[in-house]
């Protein structure tokens, strides 16, 4: 029997960390698309307005880009992306921290979808 695709998601809201642990699997390999989005809330004017996203995997930092707000009075954000393979028995924890300085956190959501036969599972 064909397994099914593992979806994982968090959505933290306005927090500014979001964990997600995925738990091992004794029984197969697994690959993950892993996705993280932070989206801000730009202050009008910007007046210097910031934000900042930093990945982490299994503890060690992935990624970090901090970039200046645009779009005032609008939404702004940052995207990462990346696939992890995990060997069978290994766990995955993935750590979003988002930054802002004159912007406020809206939503930092973190989604691995584990890919079957080269495709990660719809919806």
């Amino acid at each position: 029997m064909k397994p099914q695709a593992e979806v994982w998601r968090l959505d933290a809201g306005g927090a500014s960390v979001a964990v997600l642990t995925i738990p091992g699997s004794l029984e197969r390999h697994r690959s993950f698309d892993v996705d993280v989005t932070l989206v801000v809330r730009v202050p009008q004017p910007l007046a210097g307005a910031w934000h900042a996203l930093t990945v982490e995997l299994d503890g060690r930092q992935k990624w970090s880009r901090r970039i200046n707000s645009n779009s005032p009075g609008q939404t702004d954000g940052l995207d990462h992306h990346c696939r992890i393979e995990l060997p069978a028995g290994q766990a995955l924890r993935v750590r979003a921290v988002a930054a802002v300085g004159g912007a406020v956190v809206s939503q930092l959501l973190v989604e691995a979808r584990e890919e079957l036969d080269g495709r990660a599972p719809a919806g």
